[in-house]
């Protein structure tokens, strides 16, 4: 199952990468957000759709199909891309080979693998002061520091190049991208669960994500528009980044098992709102920042943080969760009998729920809504966070041709 989503992994992010490098050649900086956005639009009606049909499948057919179905889909899609996409290959001194930084690329996995294992294990599975935890975290800044040399004096062409990221633009884009999608991601994989917490099925948990996936395709879409009519993104993106902290301050705020559901939908296309439209402002800050030599280089670095974001924000939200929702079952449960098994099935599963005994049922209920907050209060955190390194960005000039003259 790991192996198989590493694999999906790369061709996902390869995809997505290589659709924005093409996307760059082609069309000028003052258009470039409005096409951004029509991708956006589709990106996000895939996952608004992925989200009710994964739930749908599950329900139904069974996990399993929710990998199985995607292969005739994938199978059209290279056909298509095979037969109408015709960009020229540039051709290089260099052995294509010899260009890849495997160096680079293996020290930033490790950094990062060390990291989850380090957030995941701690007072999850092991005490915090557990040598694994001990071990894999001083050791993924090891690693960290590692990359950052070898991208700085040994790479030719390096994964993330650091002298662009000294560029006070490129290094805010950058940030602001990462710790959004830090709050983001925490916040799509913990909302379903807080539905279903709530007793909805997966099929309807995912419905509720649909608002989230429209928002993020009109706020991508609305700040193209924009950009193109005025050239100007700075203020756009303040309004954005406010957006985006308004909607993770309704749900730490309402998100609390009694909201109605039309906070629910409004909070969450709020999010989605700010989101799309962060994810186009700072791709276009960043690549006004720098030459037309590298944009393909800084669009993939903005990818790299943007997809370790997901999964860091993901791992972070998941450490605050099971780490609360521990304390608070034992403080509930402790002194029944079989305590510690019933507990290790409720921290397994949300289906246990529905399992438990009236007596005890409301108090459980009661352990997941406060540990699910405290997941709420710390994407909230990471939000604002993100909101204060965006105004790190300048104002560059967004040319209407591609010579940018």
């Amino acid at each position: 199952m790991i192996f198989g989503r590493i694999v999906a992994g790369m061709g996902g992010g390869g995809l997505m990468s290589i659709s924005t490098f093409v996307s760059s050649d082609l069309i000028p900086l003052r258009k470039r957000g409005l096409w951004q956005g029509f991708g956006n639009i589709f990106y996000g009606l895939g996952s608004g759709v992925g989200g009710v049909f994964g739930g749908w499948i599950n329900d139904t057919l069974g996990w399993r199909w929710a990998f199985l179905i995607q292969v005739p889909v994938i199978v059209v899609s290279t056909a298509l891309v095979f037969f109408v996409v015709k960009i020229p290959i540039k051709e290089t001194q260099k052995s294509r080979i010899k260009r890849v930084d495997f160096l680079g690329s293996f020290l930033l996995i490790a950094s990062l693998v060390l990291l989850l294992l380090g957030l995941n294990s701690g007072g999850n599975v092991v005490p915090w002061n557990h040598p694994l935890v001990l071990v894999s975290l001083p050791l993924s800044a090891l690693f960290l520091l590692a990359f950052i040399y070898v991208e700085d004096r040994i790479a030719s062409e390096p994964v993330i190049p650091v002298r662009l990221l000294l560029d006070r633009t490129v290094a805010s884009a950058c940030l602001t991208n990462w710790l959004a999608t830090m709050a983001v991601f925490g916040l799509l994989y913990y909302a379903p669960i807080y539905f279903q917490v709530l007793g909805l099925s997966s099929t309807q948990a995912g419905i509720r994500l649909i608002p989230n996936a429209v928002g993020a395709g009109a706020g991508s879409l609305g700040v193209g528009v924009i950009m193109r009519a005025t050239g100007r993104y700075w203020l756009l993106s303040l309004a954005m980044m406010l957006i985006l902290v308004a909607a993770q301050a309704i749900v730490t705020g309402t998100f609390n098992g009694n909201a109605p559901q039309w906070v629910e939908y409004v909070a969450l296309a709020l999010n989605g709102l700010g989101y799309g439209g962060m994810l186009t402002i700072t791709l276009l800050a960043l690549i006004s920042a720098v030459s037309h030599a590298d944009q393909a280089v800084a669009t993939s670095a903005s990818y790299a943080f943007r997809s370790t974001g997901s999964t860091i924000g993901i791992t972070i939200a998941g450490a605050v969760f099971q780490n609360m929702l521990k304390k608070q079952l034992h403080a509930r449960l402790d002194g029944m009998k079989d305590a510690d098994e019933v507990i290790a099935r409720l921290r397994n599963s949300i289906d246990e729920i529905r399992n438990m005994p009236t007596s005890i049922r409301h108090d459980v209920l009661q352990a997941y809504i406060l540990s699910l907050r405290s997941v709420w209060a710390v994407l909230l955190g990471l939000a604002v966070l993100s909101l204060l390194v965006s105004m790190g960005m300048r104002e560059n000039v967004l040319h209407k041709n591609l010579a940018r003259e």
